[in-house]
């Protein structure tokens, strides 16, 4: 049996890079997914490539009403709402705080933050009437640890790790699960600046990806997505208020080759004896 047979999913974000990979596995493991994003000819593209399990949804993340259209397009087509997947984003403002106009800040937040909080906010209503559902929130390795990603950036991800973590709490007595996934390094349109670009250009500008992480090859869309069906479905309908990091090992310290040659090198144990000196 497929794993989301029956279930019904929306992921925003979804007309490329890690929410595209997630789309289409999710179809291909029995949901039915609402392509949410702003990129219209992409998005509905890949609706109809996909045929009667995906329907493409217009939606800028940070319009309430866009995202509460969007939740509205999944029970009108489908009945119900088993998964949102709220993975929109951008990279958002760059630079030093002081440089940082206080505008772009705040659009930062907006569509990173605010984005998450919308689509929690319209998909727990359904899921509490329906009595499950499955929340995955996109966090990024920024969050985790400082230095993986741009200042503001990575605030924000910090907010959407702990939003996901306090919003386990109140919603578990429902059967609401709430995750954060917190990818690595992935070379999508958005990593590397190619959004409305061919998929070429974005293989052209991830050559060193593979050299940014322990294990020795770029991180794929498909990494996430795999997470994100596990998430998604019934195995992990103990795993709540988790956040899960997908990097290969990007974020677990500095990489070995950079070490001291001291830490790599074995050396007899020296045991001092006070009494010999």
């Amino acid at each position: 049996m497929m794993e989301l047979e029956g279930k019904v999913a929306v992921i925003t974000g979804g007309a490329s890079g890690i929410g595209e990979a997630s789309v289409r596995l999710f179809v291909e493991e029995g949901a039915k997914v609402v392509i949410a994003d702003m990129q219209r000819e992409r998005g509905k593209a890949l609706a109809a490539e996909l045929g009667d399990a995906a329907e493409f949804a217009s939606c800028e993340v940070r319009q309430e009403d866009q995202v509460k259209a969007t939740v509205d397009v999944a029970l009108a087509k489908w009945g119900r709402l088993d998964c949102m997947f709220n993975n929109a984003g951008f990279g958002g403002a760059v630079g030093l705080f002081e440089d940082i106009p206080a505008e772009e800040f705040d659009m930062t937040f907006d569509v990173l933050v605010k984005g998450v909080f919308l689509g929690m906010k319209h998909a727990i209503p359904v899921m509490r009437a329906q009595g499950s559902g499955s929340i995955i929130n996109t966090g990024s390795i920024a969050g985790v640890a400082a230095g993986r990603g741009p200042l503001v950036y990575s605030a924000a991800k910090a907010a959407v790790i702990h939003m996901s973590k306090t919003a386990a709490m109140p919603y578990g007595a429902a059967n609401i699960r709430v995750n954060c996934i917190c990818p690595g390094y992935i070379p999508t349109p958005l990593s590397t600046g190619a959004v409305g670009k061919p998929d070429e250009v974005v293989a052209e500008r991830s050559t060193d990806y593979a050299e940014r992480q322990p294990i020795p090859r770029a991180g794929k869309p498909d990494d996430i997505a795999q997470m994100a069906l596990y998430l998604a479905s019934d195995r992990s309908s103990f795993v709540n208020g988790q956040a899960i990091v997908v990097d290969g090992a990007a974020a677990s310290g500095v990489m070995w080759a950079d070490q001291k040659p001291a830490y790599k090198n074995y050396r007899p144990i020296k045991v001092y004896n006070p009494d010999k000196g």
